[in-house]
């Protein structure tokens, strides 16, 4: 059976397009611009910290791209400037410390993931697992399951 999306080694393969390119402003005009079409959040200054609940990074003002405008495409609006990440202000909220401890903690498990690990297999699923971590897979899928009982309980 042939797949109807591109697939690289039996890899679904997802293409982002940018669909225009950042707008140049000054620093006071991009200021402008977060107050203005940032209808959620107050914006101080553009030292001002989000964190993107999309992609899960802590973004400042300073990074985030405006986009469009009168030599863009269409109105001015504002992106995450993390790369694949398509989220707009309405997803970015203020970060609290458990929202800076969670970005933390993600941080260390991108470190983590990103180090040697033991060639995988697959369980009797189909997933893909680490070598000696099937019983984990299911612990882990267990625990979810449970997760929703003990919510009722």
């Amino acid at each position: 059976m042939r797949p109807i999306v591109p697939t690289v080694y039996g890899k679904v393969i997802f293409g982002t397009v940018a669909l225009s390119t950042a707008t140049k402003l000054s620093d006071d005009e991009k200021l402008e611009a977060l107050r203005r079409l940032d209808q959620f959040r107050q914006w101080p200054s553009l030292e001002e910290k989000r964190y993107c609940l999309v992609c899960g990074k802590i973004i400042t003002g300073q990074e985030i791209q405006v986009v469009g405008g009168t030599r863009g495409n269409g109105a001015l609006r504002m992106n995450c400037p993390t790369e694949g990440c398509n989220s707009i202000p309405m997803d970015w909220v203020l970060p609290t410390d458990e929202i800076l401890a969670k970005a933390e903690r993600m941080a260390i498990e991108q470190r983590g993931a990103s180090a040697v690990k033991p060639p995988a297999g697959t369980n009797g699923h189909g997933r893909t697992v680490r070598a000696g971590r099937e019983s984990d897979d299911f612990v882990s899928r267990l625990r979810k399951f449970a997760f929703h009982f003990k919510r009722h309980a």
